[in-house]
């Protein structure tokens, strides 16, 4: 229990940091966004200083106030689950934004992460049991999509089989023109039809990396004391791959997936502005090219979230992996 409460003792000081960061960054951008709504609305009439007056007060950049004091109140909208209102998408609330985008991007990236993630410790674990067998070689291919930019090998993919054999489509998230969005069998295909190119994108660029890491750490691990002694005790070939050498050499591994779980979010800018995606990271790039302090804000909060998420949970994690970690806390 101490273990556990000077973990999260840890964590809510890193919270606080990151929220007070995510506060003045976007203050810091040159431009106003009060300047950038009002100029939507004078599209449609004259603006009076009331309606700016309205305005600043509604996003919450009065310039009355003091900085200390949008933070102060910054920080009570929070605890109340008050984002605030989107000046791109206005009059919209950020929170609705947010529960708009944030599925697609979890859906796609997140799934797409823990197949590679799957897909490359099972070939690492296979790789490093049998050394030398035709799994080493693909271990080279593998490594080299990971050393190429991940934005190329996107936009090559994209090329090859969007336009020279177009098996996938361009861009976007599901048909927008047949079919209707919901639970219904149409729409799920039509969402995994779409998805599937940028998937296999994320999993080409990424397996190769688990792959690697997993087969030196089973080569590692099979060198261990433990190995031969359960290998004298004439245990099954099977069983001491999984029980004894896997489950000790996947540690490193489980500690790197939990952090790419909390950077999914954060990693999907690249991939929905290549493939034109409908999720998160396509928000964030209109929120930043509208100076949408608001939105900025929510979609940070979102990836601060994740990712001290993921690291107290492979932090609760490895301690039940291995309890040397939680003895040594």
């Amino acid at each position: 229990m101490r273990y556990l409460l000077r973990k999260l003792g840890f964590y809510l000081v890193a919270l606080w940091a990151a929220l007070t960061v995510n506060f003045f960054v976007p203050r810091l951008m040159p431009g106003d966004p009060v300047d950038i709504l009002l100029s939507k609305l004078g599209q449609r009439g004259p603006v009076t200083p009331e309606m700016r007056a309205s305005t600043e007060a509604l996003l919450g950049t009065s310039s009355g106030k003091s900085l200390l004091s949008q933070y102060l109140e910054y920080l009570g909208n929070l605890a109340h689950g008050d984002l605030g209102v989107s000046v791109t998408f206005f009059p919209a609330s950020v929170s609705s934004i947010i529960e708009q985008t944030l599925p697609w991007t979890i859906g796609l990236i997140g799934l797409a992460t823990v197949i590679s993630f799957l897909v490359g410790v099972g070939l690492g674990t296979a790789a490093g049991w049998k050394r030398g067998s035709w799994l080493d070689s693909l271990i080279p291919v593998t490594t080299m999509f990971q050393s190429v930019p991940y934005f190329w090998l996107a936009l090559i993919l994209l090329f090859l089989f969007g336009s020279v054999w177009p098996l996938f489509p361009l861009n976007g998230g599901y048909d927008v023109y047949t079919v209707e969005p919901g639970w219904n069998l149409d729409f799920i295909g039509s969402v995994l039809y779409y998805g599937a190119l940028p998937a296999l994108t994320i999993i080409l660029s990424s397996v190769g990396g688990w792959m690697l890491g997993m087969r030196n750490m089973m080569v590692s691990t099979l060198s261990e004391d433990y190995m031969v002694t359960a290998e004298a005790k004439g245990l099954r070939p099977g069983r001491i791959m999984r029980r004894y050498a896997a489950r000790n050499a996947i540690l490193p591994s489980v500690s790197g997936f939990a952090i790419s779980l909390g950077f999914v979010v954060a990693g999907s800018i690249v991939t929905e502005a290549v493939f034109s995606y409908p999720g998160i990271g396509s928000a964030l790039l209109q929120a930043v090219g509208g100076n949408d302090y608001a939105l900025m804000q929510g979609i940070f909060l979102v990836i601060t979230l994740s990712v001290l998420g993921a690291n107290l949970l492979v932090d609760l994690l490895y301690s039940v992996i291995d309890p040397r970690t939680r003895a040594r806390a």
